[in-house]
């Protein structure tokens, strides 16, 4: 297992529901705020995303939303060789994940937000491809949305009464 893998798995059971995961491309930048943390893989894109997609599933405690850029549906062959073997595989790649497809500018914003009170963990790639990252924001793994929905429901009919 390699260090990055291990700084994962580590870091999974400590993650939990508004933590994120992302498996970025080579050109990803940076971050500056204090809960985001940056570690480079060296690997390729696909294999990084199958690994932490991997991991993610493994755990009990959390599942994913899954996030992609918009733009790569719109990114030529001509301007980015390899894009179209990219998209076909990282189909595959995402088995059993239902992957929402927004633009670049909104997923970051929404990394911008949650960074300001949870950690998130970005996973760089040796990728050369724009529009390729891919996003997991991390939720409760046993505990759905319609649970929560009907839980909120019987909070407001009780308060009404």
């Amino acid at each position: 297992m390699s260090d990055w893998e291990q700084q994962l798995s580590a870091l999974l059971p400590v993650f939990g529901h508004r933590n994120w995961v992302v498996v970025a491309d080579s050109a990803y930048p940076a971050q500056s705020k204090p809960g985001i943390e940056t570690i480079a893989t060296g690997e390729g894109q696909m294999e990084a995303v199958i690994k932490v997609w991997g991991a993610i599933a493994g755990c009990k405690h959390v599942r994913a939303n899954v996030y992609a850029d918009r733009e790569i549906a719109f990114v030529e062959e001509a301007d980015a060789p390899g894009i179209g073997a990219y998209r076909d595989g990282l189909k595959g790649a995402l088995e059993g994940a239902r992957p929402r497809y927004i633009p670049h500018e909104e997923i970051i914003a929404k990394l911008d937000r949650a960074a300001e009170v949870f950690r998130i963990l970005i996973v760089k790639t040796a990728m050369t491809i724009p529009y390729t990252s891919v996003f997991f924001e991390l939720d409760c793994g046993y505990w759905s949305a319609e649970a929560e929905e009907r839980l909120r429901r019987a909070m407001g009919s009780a308060e009404t009464k």
